[in-house]
């Protein structure tokens, strides 16, 4: 299994300079990589299903070809985890994981979760 590790978002230079993820040669060049985290939905914490989805995470595919993200994972700090099934990125792509639920498609996946995962205060839990 890949892993994407999103850990803070003062984090998110490191998780995407140290833990990118290299294409096979048949990729060419480029990488699959965390493009960008919103930790912190806008306002007050409702845990409200649109505040849950405020709440993302973006995974870019720079290659020059679609990669499979089956059995992928982002995980943060405190070890939540979201686990991609039967999904490709398509070449030069972008997804979004959303915190709260709804219905996936070619850009957005949902994890379903009735409560926020990524650190509002952009530090790592012990």
């Amino acid at each position: 299994m890949r892993h994407l590790r999103a850990v803070t978002a003062t984090a998110l230079a490191a998780c995407v300079g140290g833990i990118v993820l290299l294409p096979t040669p048949a990729q060419a060049a480029g990488s699959v990589h965390i493009s960008k985290i919103y930790y912190d939905s806008p306002g007050r914490d409702t845990r409200t299903n649109a505040s849950l989805n405020a709440e993302y995470v973006q995974i870019r595919n720079t290659t020059r070809a679609a990669v499979s993200l089956k059995d992928w994972s982002v995980t943060d700090g405190s070890n939540h985890r979201y686990v991609f099934g039967a999904f490709t990125l398509g070449k030069g792509k972008t997804v979004t994981i959303r915190t709260g639920k709804g219905t996936n498609n070619a850009t957005t996946r949902y994890q379903g979760r009735t409560n926020y995962v990524w650190n509002n205060d952009r530090t790592r839990p012990p």
